[in-house]
Formats: C-alpha cells, sequence, structure tokens
C-alpha cells in the first residue's frame, strides 16, 4: 500500500503542474479537497460508516484535515508557481528529514544502524536533486517559493507523527470525510478572500485531472498514508516516502520535459538506496498492531 501510494503521488506533480495552467491555486487546491471529500464521502455512506468521530478523534481529523491537507495543499499550489514540478516534490519530500527527530523524541522511536545509513543516503541524495549550487539565489519568487515548501515539509513531517501518536476510537476511514471538511471550509474562505471568483477554463484534460486528484491523490492517499502509519514506523513511512520524489522527477521528465543532471541520477540513485535500507530495517511490533484499530 505504501509502495502504491508512492508511485500515485510521485506521478501527481506533473499533473498538478498542469492542472494550474486552467485554475488559481487556491481554488484548485479546493477543488481538489472537496472533490476527495464528495468520493470518501459516498464511500463512507455506501459502507455505512458516515457518522461524526467522536471527541477523542477530533485532534487528529483537524491535524490531518487542516495542517496536513489544506494549509499543506494551499502552500504547494501556491508554490508551484514559482518552482518546476521535479523540484518541488523533492523539497516537499524533505518531511522525511523532520520526522525523524520529532519521531525520535516525541516517539521515542530507536534509530537503527540501517535507518541512519537510509537517512544519510536520503539527505545525500535531495541534496543532489536539489542542487543548491545552482539555485538562484536573487530571484525572489523562487526563494519564497522554495521556503514555502520546506514548511511545509516541517508541517508534514509534524502531521506524520501526530498519526502514528494517536490512539484511534474509530479509524482513517471514519475521520476521512470529515477530514477533508476541515481543509474545504478554510481552503474556501482563502480562494474568495485572496483570489476573488472562482474561474475555470474547463476541459476534458482538466476533468481528468480533478478525477485524479479527488480519487488517488487526495482521497486513496490520504486514507492510506494513516493506515500505513498504524503499521510501521512513523520514520520509516517517512524515508519510503522520500521516494515519491525520485517518481516525481521521472514523471517531470516524460511529461514536462525538465532536465536532470549527472547530480540529479545520482541523486535519485542515493535515494533508491535510502528507501531500500529503511524497508529492511522496518520491524512490525505485534503489540503494537493489537493496541490500534486498523480498518
Amino acid at each position: 500500500m505504501l509502495g502504491i501510494t508512492v508511485v500515485i503521488l510521485g506521478i501527481n506533480w506533473p499533473i498538478m503542474k498542469q492542472g494550474l495552467e486552467s485554475i488559481d491555486p487556491l481554488w484548485f487546491a479546493f477543488v481538489r479537497v472537496t472533490a476527495a471529500g464528495m468520493v470518501v464521502t459516498a464511500v463512507a455512506a455506501a459502507m455505512g460508516r458516515l457518522r461524526p468521530p467522536p471527541r477523542e478523534d477530533w485532534p487528529v481529523v483537524l491535524s490531518v484535515g487542516l495542517a496536513g491537507t489544506g494549509i499543506h495543499l494551499a502552500i504547494l499550489f501556491t508554490a508551484l508557481q514559482y518552482v518546476p514540478a521535479g523540484r518541488s516534490s523533492v523539497l516537499v519530500w524533505t518531511a522525511a528529514l523532520w520526522t525523524v527527530p520529532i519521531a525520535s523524541v516525541a516517539l521515542q522511536e530507536r534509530m537503527s544502524p540501517r535507518r541512519w545509513v537510509g537517512l544519510i543516503a536520503g539527505i545525500a541524495g535531495i541534496v543532489l536533486l536539489f542542487e543548491p549550487w545552482r539555485f538562484a539565489w536573487s530571484d525572489g519568487d523562487v526563494v519564497l517559493g522554495n521556503g514555502l515548501l520546506l514548511g511545509t515539509a516541517v508541517l508534514q513531517g509534524a502531521v506524520i507523527v501526530h498519526t502514528r501518536a494517536h490512539r484511534w476510537r474509530t479509524g482513517p476511514t471514519d475521520a476521512l470525510p470529515w477530514q477533508m471538511l476541515t481543509a474545504a471550509v478554510p481552503l474556501l474562505v482563502a480562494a474568495l478572500a485572496i483570489e476573488g471568483p472562482l474561474h475555470i477554463d474547463w476541459s476534458v484534460g482538466f476533468a481528468g485531472i480533478v478525477a485524479y486528484q479527488a480519487v488517488l491523490a487526495t482521497g486513496f492517499s490520504a486514507w492510506s498514508r494513516q493506515i500505513v502509519v498504524l503499521s510501521l514506523r512513523a520514520t520509516t513511512v517517512s524515508l519510503v516516502m522520500m521516494a515519491i520524489p525520485l517518481v516525481g522527477i521521472v514523471a517531470s521528465v516524460v511529461a514536462l520535459d525538465e532536465n536532470v543532471t549527472f547530480a540529479a541520477a545520482v541523486g535519485v540513485a542515493a535515494i533508491g538506496i535510502g528507501v531500500a535500507m529503511s524497508v529492511l530495517a522496518e520491524r512490525v511490533d505485534p503489540i503494537a498492531l493489537e493496541a490500534q484499530p486498523i480498518d
């Protein structure tokens, strides 16, 4: 499930970049979340599980919905106006770098030698992919875009750790419609206040982009990440998700003709090694699995 999620989110980077040609960024984030909310609400209703979550689960509903989805997408789509899709995927998924220290302190997750090798290889790969020596530091828009992406990466790391630490009364399946709602409302307010009335250049292609965002990139991926993090360590999930920029780079080269330098190619290989080491280091704790209801 984690591997499928990595592929879905990696391929989504050039798709999102193309979608922004037809709609403003905040409205794009609202449309994506709203469409996903309709899909997951219909699924929950069909399963007879459409009910408000208990009070104990609302902290993680707000964490994933407001911070991990709403604020994250608003920042992401805004930054994509200034930063290439491939580079954006690299910066956002530096979340793994921030998850490791947060999880070590908050969850007391132990870093084994293999995890350290995976983390170091992943960091080296991200640096090579980012190529800071070629960065346009004098361009204010580019600096702003990259800064926003790093900010949301830290936010994602904190949300992953919070999801892992939370003890569910119900589960992510029941919470997902409400998470989409808590993301959609502030996005609607922000879009109206900052970008004005909604305007969309509709086409068959854009309709397909919205469908991909709703069903796979938001609906399925938001659910699967919460399910996976109940079974695997937060550090492992984040380290494996460093493969998302690898897929994003390849997809951006194919779809958008973005260039890949030798350093970036070496970075891709280093991230692959880091992800492989993280997977090998994972050990499922049966006691932890019994303590958490998994849908």
